[in-house]
């Protein structure tokens, strides 16, 4: 079983690389794989291989900072969605369990009101998400309940103060300029990411997601009790910890730059557990590959199947809602 699951997971890799390539061509501008190729070694060797400004421009200036960015997000979101699932012990939890996206939704919207710089509505939204998850931490360590059931119960709490909060803050803005914007950001899109946006939140993700992979064997000791682990020298407080708060950095990091962006966090690591196994040491560098190519596939539908742009937040809600119905069902028949 291992090696099957190393097979996949390796074939995942490579099918990443290619969905990558010719997503970097899929445009107004079409550029086949070839040419892709070509303008990439172009690009670092300085050496000319056929390919003009033009397409050099368009590459690397406008759709691989785009490309870059949704593989990372869609990479995040999966590996932080399966590693809540595990913490929690629940297949339908996602990256937002914990109220990260609600509160980073809010740091974007007060930051748009104001009419901050985009940098600023980044890191408004991304120190958010930080604070909620503090503020839930604090809350949770002093109640009595089991520290797992404190945090998804404050999560909820704090997660609605922050849409309330959000809600006030799209009921004072101005309708015809501010409005747009906040609503138009909530809902996700990747069409104003750019090289600075990608440089801002590629160090915080790549980190949290090297962690997730090198704590992947402990996570998968945190279905046992805190003795039984100890008892093969594993500290299930700390792991669940840094897990958490890796899942809530790549959480708040995608909200920072490209809005609320629904579901893949949710359906991604089902599909990797099914592929390979539940083993994280495997699902989880699986759900990476996965989650990096299909968020990148649906933004090349966002982009491309009409004249005009399609948020890629409604693309992913219109295939995750049927996939978690699916779930629900099997749960529900499961459970009876």
């Amino acid at each position: 079983m291992n090696a099957k699951a190393r097979s996949r997971v390796v074939v995942l890799g490579l099918v990443t690389v290619v969905v990558a390539i010719v997503s970097l061509g899929i445009g107004r501008y079409y550029i086949g794989p070839l040419g892709i190729v070509k303008v990439l070694l172009q690009g670092i060797s300085g050496r000319y291989y056929g390919m003009d400004k033009n397409a050099m421009a368009v590459v690397l200036n406008i759709r691989l900072p785009r490309i870059a960015a949704s593989m990372l997000l869609g990479a995040g979101l999966a590996i932080s969605g399966q590693t809540f699932q595990m913490i929690f012990r629940n297949p339908l939890v996602s990256p937002d369990v914990l109220g990260t996206s609600s509160a980073a939704s809010f740091g974007a919207s007060l930051a748009l009101l104001l009419g901050l710089s985009a940098l600023m509505v980044s890191i408004t939204a991304f120190a958010a998400g930080i604070v909620a998850l503090f503020l839930i931490y604090t809350i949770a360590s002093r109640t009595r309940r089991e520290q797992t059931l404190s945090l998804i119960l404050v999560g909820m709490v704090v997660s609605s103060i922050f849409s309330a909060a959000t809600s006030f803050v799209k009921l004072i803005a101005d309708p015809n300029n501010v409005l747009p914007a906040i609503t138009y950001f909530l809902m996700g899109s990747l069409s104003g990411v750019g090289s600075g946006d990608l440089a801002l939140v590629a160090v915080p993700v790549l980190v949290s997601i090297a962690v997730l992979l090198v704590l992947s064997w402990k996570i998968n000791l945190l279905s046992l009790s805190e003795d039984e682990a100890r008892s093969i020298g594993v500290n299930t407080r700390l792991v669940r910890a840094v897990a958490i708060v890796c899942a809530t950095v790549i959480t708040a990091s995608s909200v920072a730059v490209a809005g609320n962006i629904g579901w893949v966090g949710l359906i991604i690591p089902h599909i990797s557990r099914m592929l390979v196994s539940n083993d994280a040491r495997y699902s989880f560098p699986s759900s990476v590959f996965f989650g990096a190519s299909f968020l990148t596939v649906v933004d090349c539908v966002s982009r491309a199947a009409s004249t005009i742009e399609i948020p890629i937040g409604i693309l992913t809600a219109f295939i995750g809602a049927p996939f978690f119905l699916y779930l629900l069902f099997r749960e529900v028949r499961y459970d009876s």
